[in-house]
């Protein structure tokens, strides 16, 4: 069957529109211009087809078109539709239809609207609920401060939080919450960005150049997409100056050459103050006082400063700090033993596994100090929940 010009149209305008989805506003601008100035070349010049292939006259086309022949015939008929318009009217057929193929790109892209991009808040206070256990200072902060945020159509200043304590306390679940409740994608979002520390920053005598490109990273991050989320993790070996090269992006300015960080997130994750936040919490323990009892006032101050003294740390006399940037010092305290039975649960059902009580039992034994004692603070917390549950299921 004869394929019909309107088809090959389209195909054309498809192909066309994901190429200019591919490039910046001026490029595009530049492409469009080249567009037209080639389909004025083809409709002057259509015979230069002929030069390539044998079959550009009509007796070699066929009804039985094989693939190979396709972008070939794509090619032919386009030209013949080229031939049909005026150089005008083409570059307006070009143009609409480039947008409606960026509409339709658009549509199987993530991208930086609405349809990518909802705050989901009933979901992230299920989750903070119902998969993050013996954190209440930390899911209600959290909760709070994520809430306020994404509900502002207007903020002063991006959301800045950094989340203190132990290796396996939930850090770093806590981001991949908030990320889902915010992305369609969740962490792996083209807009959620994590930075580690050893990985990204290793060596000292790089700093000056560490400071450059995350100023880039994070300026072109933001311009692609406002509502663009950083995690540095590791921040207690971070190199001491580095996270200031930030700073004007954390800060209340409605724009910087242009661009407005306002409605960007910065999540900060360090296990620097988490020896101060146990120590409190050990005092509430020796004191007969419950640990729900510990209110994040208790913490704050001493875990702000612990930091930002903290001369081995990311922090370590940060403006940041100083210039009150983090709207808030999240802590999160050291889990006991039915907390890591509550994460071992919690595990078993996420992999449809019906949830057993012994197993999860020998799973928290093994990540506390003396397994016998409900009082006993984790090792581990929950970090190694999974590679436990491979060895005991």
């Amino acid at each position: 069957m004869q394929p019909r010009k309107q088809h090959v149209l389209l195909l054309w305008l498809l192909f066309y529109s994901s190429m200019a989805e591919a490039l910046e506003p001026i490029s595009t601008t530049i492409a469009v211009g080249m567009a037209a100035a080639l389909t004025g070349i083809l409709a002057r010049y259509q015979n230069i087809f002929y030069y390539f292939h044998e079959c550009c006259r009509p007796e070699w086309i066929s009804f039985n078109i094989t693939i190979p022949h396709i972008c070939l015939w794509v090619t032919l008929t386009f030209s013949g539709l080229v031939n049909a318009f005026d150089p005008i009217t083409t570059t307006v057929v070009v143009g609409v239809g480039a947008a409606l193929g960026r509409t339709i790109f658009k549509y199987f892209k993530e991208t930086c609207d609405p349809k990518w991009i909802a705050y989901n808040a009933t979901g992230l206070k299920t989750d903070l609920d119902n998969k993050l256990f013996g954190q209440h200072i930390a899911s209600r902060i959290i909760l709070k401060a994520v809430n306020g945020f994404m509900s502002n159509a207007n903020p002063k200043k991006p959301l800045v939080l950094s989340l203190h304590g132990w290796t396996g306390t939930g850090k770093n679940f806590v981001s991949q919450l908030i990320a889902e409740s915010v992305f369609a994608e969740g962490m792996q979002s083209r807009f959620v960005h994590v930075f580690t520390s050893t990985l990204h920053f290793p060596h000292a005598d790089h700093i000056a150049t560490y400071k450059s490109q995350l100023q880039q990273w994070v300026r072109g991050n933001v311009t692609n997409c406002e509502r663009s989320m950083f995690i540095f993790d590791e921040m207690d070996k971070m190199h001491p100056g580095l996270i200031d090269s930030i700073k004007p992006y954390l800060d209340y300015y409605e724009k910087l050459d242009g661009v407005s960080y306002r409605k960007s997130i910065f999540i900060f994750l360090s296990n620097a103050g988490g020896d101060g936040i146990i120590q409190t919490a050990l005092e509430f323990w020796k004191a007969g006082k419950n640990r729900e009892e510990i209110e994040l006032k208790d913490l704050e101050t001493t875990l702000s400063l612990s930091v930002f003294n903290n001369n081995k740390s990311g922090f370590f006399r940060t403006s940041l700090i100083d210039k009150n940037l983090v709207d808030f010092f999240v802590p999160f305290l050291p889990l006991e033993y039915q907390h890591v039975v509550q994460c071992a649960m919690a595990e078993m059902e996420a992999r449809k596994l019906t949830p057993n009580p012994d197993v999860a039992d020998k799973v928290a034994r093994d990540l506390v100090y003396f397994p016998k004692s409900e009082r006993v603070f984790s090792v581990k917390g929950c970090k190694t929940i999974e590679s436990k549950l491979d060895f005991y299921t």
